[in-house]
This record gives structure tokens, sequence and C-alpha cells, in this order.
């Protein structure tokens, strides 16, 4: 590999945490195409070990090539072998086109119909991202997976922590609450202590063709932005209109082109006029295709039930907070019930939230230690 970059050959295996001497080691380096897992692959190769990228195409190339804002597939599955080329690695590309659909796109578009609001970055973690390359790493005789996710993973007293990075507005820890403690004994995230400018500079000496990439933000399989477009695609006899109506008075306000068009704590969009304050989503009654409006206060929750849920490690003897959203800033909250096992709990917040929605991940901390979290099901307002 290119021998500018500036991290010595011990420093970047200090970063994958190996269990031996990094020339007799192996390690599958999950390639998206972007610039984060492309210097995840040129710090392994520069450690020393044998290195593998994979890549998993999740849509169809034809259709995917030039489309701007995904990953896995078209440009970036171009983008990963010409890195790998650049490092002088081998890279492997795997179909799962049908995996990520049915478990990944089917189920975002479920969700909308219900009235939820889904997660799919989540899902397809859960699903063709961790267990799929998980397979694949063992296969191939690997000692790790390595990823560029901004995460840390720390060794803690009952074993590998999962932790926030150390720069906060990379930090992607909300995503993966959902991974196994098994799992983690088995990943690494050799981002996680990097601020990005750095990760950037890092591309840039190493030579690789997508330093400047920029990076994606909508979910990959909806670049645009345009969710209600792949709902209806997928299924299309869900969508009908129905009405808007006030939470409180029960007073039709006007009428709306599908419940897919709304979320929870929506507020542009409605197209209703003349009302004395401003309204938003307050809930969505998929059942009956109706999109109930109120007043902010309206969004004060004091509780949310949590479903699937997962744990990473022993419940900690200190305060929690929890992430309701993934931009949202972590609120205290005292967790009743059982966590882990894809056992339900509740979670009852110090402080009235507002904006909790059914199919969001509400994730719990502990100071910066993932202790795991679940789907939230439903809430308790504070009026009712």
């Amino acid at each position: 590999m290119p021998e500018n970059i500036a991290l010595s050959p011990v420093q970047a295996a200090g970063l994958f945490d190996l269990p031996r001497a990094a020339s007799d080691c192996r390690i599958v380096v999950a390639m998206s195409g972007g610039v984060d897992s492309s210097v995840v692959a040129a710090l392994a190769a520069r450690s020393g070990a044998e290195v593998i990228g994979v890549t998993l195409q999740l849509y169809d190339y034809g259709a995917a090539t030039g489309r701007k804002g995904a990953c896995c597939a078209g440009d970036d599955i171009a983008d990963a072998r010409a890195v790998a080329d650049r490092l002088g690695i081998a890279h492997y590309v795997h179909d799962h086109e049908s995996a990520f659909r049915e478990d990944v796109v089917e189920g975002f578009a479920d969700s909308y119909l219900a009235g939820q609001t889904p997660v799919p970055c989540i899902r397809c973690n859960m699903g063709p991202k961790f267990t799929d390359l998980f397979a694949m790493a063992r296969e191939l005789g690997a000692d790790c997976l390595a990823t560029g996710h901004y995460v840390r993973r720390v060794m803690g007293p009952a074993g590998p922590e999962l932790h926030r990075a150390h720069d906060p507005a990379r930090d992607q820890s909300y995503f993966l609450y959902a991974t196994t403690e098994d799992q983690l004994a088995y990943l690494r995230f050799p981002l996680g202590g990097l601020p990005k400018a750095e990760v950037r500079q890092l591309a840039e000496e190493a030579g690789l063709r997508n330093a400047a990439k920029p990076d994606s933000q909508d979910i990959c399989f909806v670049p645009d932005g345009d969710y209600a477009k792949i709902v209806k695609t997928m299924r299309p006899e869900g969508v009908r209109p129905g009405k808007i109506v006030h939470a409180t008075t029960g007073e039709e306000l006007g009428e709306h082109r599908g419940v897919i068009h709304y979320t929870v704590g929506q507020r542009r969009g409605l197209e209703i006029g003349g009302q004395p304050e401003p309204l938003y989503v307050i809930k969505i009654d998929a059942e009956s295709a109706e999109v109930r409006v109120g007043p902010k206060r309206l969004l004060a929750v004091t509780e949310a039930r949590i479903g699937e849920t997962n744990r990473i490690g022993p419940l900690p003897d200190k305060p929690l907070t929890a992430k309701v959203r993934s931009l949202a800033k972590p609120v205290p909250v005292v967790l009743d019930g059982p966590l882990g096992e894809g056992r339900s709990a509740n979670l009852r917040f110090a402080q009235p939230e507002y904006g909790v929605a059914p199919g969001q991940a509400a994730v719990i901390y502990a100071d910066d230690r993932v202790v795991g979290g679940g789907w939230i099901e439903a809430t308790v307002p504070v009026e009712a």
C-alpha cells in the first residue's frame, strides 16, 4: 500500500486491537465506497495484516450507477474496487439486493403505512450489514470485521463496550444500539477516536480517489429525500387520502394525500390556514387514514414503551439518559422493566419530551456508554 500515510504500522495495528501480531492476522473491512470505510481499509493495510475488502451490493447496479447520496451501489462499488486496487488488497462484491429489499426497504414502506416513523439504517445494521458481513468474515477466516462507523469499542470489566465517538458531530452510536455482545467482540471501529477532518487527511495522504467524496446525508435508498415515492412504489395499494382533524376538538381541518406524507412532530406541509396557533402532527391513525394535529404542548410525553430491546453489557448503577431521535440530545430517563433478549420495557422521562414517535428507536446511555435500546411502540402523553 502507499507509504505516505501518517500513522506508523504499530499505531495503525493498535486501532484494531488484534489478538496477536498483525502480520499473523486477517482483517475483513466492510467497504461501502465512501471515504470512511476506505480509510479503515488503508489503516488495516498499514498495520501489516492481510486485508480483504467486502462490499454488499444492495441495489441493481445499472439503475444505481451515478446515484448520489447512496452507498453500496453503482459508482460506490467502483470507488471501493479502485481503493482496494490502490491499497493492493483483495476485494469482493456480494449481491444482497433481495435480502436488503425484503429486510429493509419493504419494512420501511410497511412502517410508514402503519403511521410510524421508521429508521431503516438501524434495520440495515441489524440485518444485511452486520449479520451477512459477519458470516462472510468468519468464512474468510478473519480475526475481526472492521467498519467505518464513528463509534468506539472500549474494553470494560465485563468485556467490550460500545461508546460514543469522540467527535459528537460524527457519532453514530444511535444506529448501532442493536449490536449484540457477540458481534461487538468481533467488530472493530478504528475511526471512533478521530475527527472527520483527520480522516479525510489520511485519505489524501494514502492517495485514495474518494478522499473528497461528500458524505451521504439521506437514507441510502432514498437519495432525493422523497420517502413517499418509495412507499408508493412498494405498496401502491396502501396509499389513500383521509382527513386532517384537530386532536382536541375533533374538528375536520382539511384533507391529506395519504398518511405516508406525515410523521409525528411535523409542522410543515400541513397546508392548514386560519388557525390561532401553529399546529403539529400529534398522532397518525393509519387504520382510519386520519392525521390528528394540535398545538405543540400536545406532543409532550412522560413515558415511552419500547420493544425488541437489546442490552450491551450489564446495566450500570448510575443515572441513564436516552436519545429518542438520531439528532436529539440525550435526556435523563428511568428504565422500568427488563432490557435485552427482545423483551419490552418502559422509559420514564425526567422532563416532558417532545416529538417521540412510534417507529423510532430509543437508545439508552450511561455517560458515553451505549447500554442498549429498543423500538418505540407507544407513548403516554402529558395531556390525554
